[in-house]
């Protein structure tokens, strides 16, 4: 419970200064007659308190989430129910920590049939525990002279998780009957290199799928169906260093990362291939198993979302030696890093190299449409031109890296970033598709 003035108590009692001090100068023995002035606000404000519903007589509940996705905003409800005669309006208002944003921190509800509601949106703004600093209701008495303000106390926390709702309903999407995906359906049979069966040629098939020993033994034209083949090692490797951890359009890389690496192990598991996840900063931080079949993926979930942030440096030797130690067959190795600056570039173009020599690595780009705006952007300043010229020189490093990389032999997923995801699922598909495991 708390109690303070309002505007115009200020006002009031501000009023009555000029008042005392005319009297003063005019009579100074009635100088104790000014301080009726101050009794008579004094009073007014007390009648305002007594006349207003007491804090005690409300009830302030706050209806929010338990859990949310990062980068996917959620609705919670405010309400405060009045006992007796209700104020017209009230003001609702909702504290909270750096990772969440609450939209809008105070609102002013009109109060219908005893009760105030207002909504308010939660936006996470990164993963880990939020907790709410508490929920506030104040109104003012019928003179407008008091602030009379209840605190509801802090709710549980608010875990901050990957968007996994979202990988799910995208992935359903894509596993939907005939839903494509880019220019190709998700088939279990039709796509892939593992010989399944031999079918009568139909409109629509690949002539180079055609069989013609056994079209000539049959008098028509037989052709060979293949199936996706399954079994494969998918590893997802998240750097997690203190690059990945800056934002990239509202969100940080590293969450980005994460929710594009989930959607693809979601998929790789119902496709039948065993998916593990390793992190690495300065040092391996997370190294699961190989798990495959569906009832796999929560493990996945509850791991990634223990990758904290980090503001250390990326070791790529180490991590990616420690990577390739753990792999004892071949596997597509899905690397989601990032670099500044061609020194670092060097070291991790020299350890994924090394990685090629056995595995086949898919290397995610992050896109960075910041410098990419800085280009595009008409110059209006002497400065914005020298802007443009460093952001085309650190864009032009970034494609010389990539093209590097592509001559060495990896896959390159290079798309903006609310595409990214469904890229990394058509390149995964393609590779199945060419059998290049």
């Amino acid at each position: 419970m708390r109690l303070y003035p309002t505007r115009r108590a200020i006002g009031l009692m501000a009023a009555g200064a000029p008042i005392a001090l005319a009297v003063a100068v005019a009579a100074p023995g009635m100088w104790t007659a000014a301080a009726a002035w101050i009794v008579l606000a004094a009073g007014l404000m007390l009648v305002d308190v007594l006349s207003a519903p007491p804090p005690r007589a409300v009830t302030l509940v706050a209806e929010l989430p338990r859990v949310i996705g990062v980068g996917r905003p959620q609705t919670g409800r405010i309400t405060a129910a009045f006992e007796g005669r209700p104020p017209a309006v009230v003001e609702l208002a909702v504290g909270s920590d750096a990772r969440l944003t609450a939209t809008p921190e105070r609102q002013t509800a009109p109060v219908r049939g005893g009760r105030a509601e207002a909504e308010v949106t939660l936006s996470p703004q990164r993963r880990g525990e939020s907790r709410l600093e508490g929920v506030w209701a104040r109104w003012r008495g019928p003179l407008g002279l008091v602030w009379l303000q209840r605190q509801a106390p802090p709710s549980g926390p608010v875990a901050v998780t990957p968007d996994v709702a979202g990988v799910k309903e995208q992935a359903l999407r894509l596993f939907a009957r005939d839903a494509p995906l880019g220019a190709k359906p998700l088939l279990d049979r039709g796509e892939g290199s593992d010989f399944h069966a031999l079918k009568e040629f139909q409109t629509g098939m690949d002539l180079g799928d055609i069989d013609w020993k056994q079209s000539a033994r049959h008098g028509k034209l037989i052709g060979r169906e293949y199936r996706t083949e399954r079994n494969h090692h998918v590893l997802l490797a998240l750097d997690t260093g203190r690059l990945m951890s800056t934002p990239v359009v509202g969100l940080p890389r590293i969450d980005r990362a994460i929710n594009a690496a989930l959607l693809l192990a979601f998929v790789s598991l119902r496709m039948g291939d065993r998916v593990g996840l390793f992190a690495f900063d300065a040092r391996p931080r997370l190294a699961s198993g190989l798990a495959s079949g569906p009832a796999a993926f929560p493990l996945l979930q509850k791991l990634a979302a223990g990758i904290d942030y980090s503001t250390e440096e990326t070791n790529f030797t180490l991590g990616l030696t420690a990577l390739a130690g753990r792999l004892d067959r071949r596997a597509v190795v899905v690397v989601f890093t990032d670099f500044a600056d061609t020194t670092s570039a060097e070291l991790m173009v020299e350890n994924v190299a090394r990685l090629m020599r056995t595995h086949l690595v898919l290397f995610v780009v992050f896109r960075d449409e910041e410098l990419e705006s800085l280009v595009d952007r008409p110059p209006q300043e002497p400065d914005d031109v020298s802007r443009a010229v460093i952001a085309e020189r650190l864009l032009k490093q970034r494609e010389a890296v990539t093209a590097r990389l592509r001559r060495l032999g990896a896959q390159i997923v290079d798309a903006p970033m609310d595409s990214l995801p469904t890229a990394l699922l058509n390149s995964y598909f393609d590779v199945k598709r060419r059998g290049l495991v």
